[in-house]
């Protein structure tokens, strides 16, 4: 089963199961996941990796919303935003630690030859692919400076 079919199944049982937040959230994820299907030069059909993207972009837009709130003193919108933030992130791979993280980069540098900062854009293409969804691309580009210098 696809992402895209489980997220159609849990929008099913969050309607049967009435829980509002839960489906406004799921449908969020189906209404964006359908906008990247139909667009001008994609597939048919979305790979788990392309719905994994998705979900983590829309988590990482509803973290920042929720930051905002919180500055803001909007209690109440900051809970919504955050429900909703619960919901995408239980549908994207457990994030990686930084000793993993740490081990992971290692090997790709050690994998590409890499040896100074001119080499960054190689590790970062390879890091990004190998390590979508399980690290934010902050925290890889992050770890690829400090293990390049």
């Amino acid at each position: 089963m696809t992402i895209f079919e489980q997220i159609n199944d849990d929008i099913k049982t969050a309607m049967k199961a009435r829980e509002k937040e839960k489906l406004e959230a799921l449908r969020n994820i189906k209404k964006v996941m359908l906008e990247a299907k139909t667009s001008k030069g994609a597939g048919a059909e979305l790979t788990d990796e392309e719905a994994l993207k998705i979900i983590s972009k829309l988590a990482k837009q509803g973290s920042d919303s929720a930051a905002i709130y919180k500055e803001q003193g909007r209690q109440e919108l900051y809970d919504q935003e955050m429900a909703q933030v619960a919901v995408y992130e239980s549908y994207l791979p457990a994030k990686m630690t930084e000793e993993e993280l740490t081990a992971v980069v290692k090997a790709i540098i050690e994998k590409t030859g890499a040896s100074s900062m001119k080499d960054m854009g190689k590790v970062m293409g390879l890091a990004s692919k190998e390590l979508a969804g399980k690290a934010d691309g902050k925290e890889i580009a992050d770890k690829v400076k400090k293990l390049l210098q």
